[in-house]
């Protein structure tokens, strides 16, 4: 007996400690924000206007206007937690394709963007950039895209603005959901940001589509099946790709069939 409560011990002082590391370095395992220089010159082979919107509490977010040559409106779209614009303007400029300009920016602590993570402010900061595309199209003419982390960040545009469309690829039902997809044992209570997408799906009005690879390892596609029901609008379409991963949606023909419905 003496034994079996030494072992007890044990295992709850190590769950104890690894619960405590994850409190203390969670920022660093959410966000995987890599910073750029801010003198440092974007070089792509697209037309593209570099941006930088000022918050209200006088911080930088720099963006990316990618132009396409007879646009049909904007994809406003929120990148994942891993990387800068460096790497995600290459990625939205395949929108283009689709005669769509795009406007995808860098969160707060990644690229050239200033400022803390402030999960309220980050909000904001989402809710300035569909602003900023409100200057040069109308409602009818902007499609929200998320992807990720990015999918909470759209939701929370769509919950609060009217897109013509919401597009949701590979969302997580709430960041709880996902960390305990990973982790299985995060309580609640240990996170200091919820990014509630849960929440945000019963208040948008836009048709929605949702891609969710069925073997995702990073987000559980059983995620988006909760969220799908969450949604109130009727325009709404649930796509599982069957085989998909986190990374690969794109090489679907369902997908790019799909999208280019959307687009069109």
């Amino acid at each position: 007996m003496k034994r079996f409560k030494v072992i007890v011990v044990w295992i709850l002082s190590l769950y104890l400690l690894f619960m405590g590391i994850l409190h203390v370095f969670q920022e660093k395992l959410i966000f995987l924000s890599e910073e750029i220089p801010t003198n440092y010159t974007y070089n792509f082979d697209f037309d593209f206007e570099e941006v930088n919107l000022k918050t209200s509490d006088n911080e930088t977010i720099n963006g990316l206007h990618i132009k396409a040559e007879n646009p049909k409106g904007i994809v406003l779209f929120f990148h994942g937690n891993k990387g800068n614009l460096i790497r995600w303007g290459e990625i939205t400029s395949y929108f283009t394709k689709y005669n769509y300009d795009v406007f995808v920016i860098d969160y707060r602590g990644y690229g050239k963007s200033t400022g803390a993570f402030d999960e309220a402010k980050m909000y904001q900061d989402a809710l300035l950039s569909y602003e900023y595309v409100k200057k040069h199209y109308s409602d009818n003419q902007i499609v929200v895209y998320g992807r990720s982390l990015g999918t909470t960040f759209a939701a929370k545009v769509a919950s609060e603005r009217s897109p013509k469309h919401l597009i949701l690829e590979a969302p997580f039902y709430s960041l709880h959901h996902a960390a305990n997809y990973t982790y299985k044992v995060i309580p609640k209570f240990l996170l200091n940001f919820k990014f509630p997408t849960n929440l945000l799906a019963k208040k948008i009005a836009s048709s929605v589509t949702i891609f969710h690879g069925t073997d995702d390892k990073v987000t559980p596609f059983k995620g988006s099946k909760k969220l799908f029901q969450l949604i109130p609008t009727k325009s709404k379409e649930l796509i599982l790709l069957e085989k998909g991963t986190h990374h690969n949606v794109r090489t679907f023909k369902k997908y790019t069939d799909r999208l280019k419905l959307i687009l069109d």
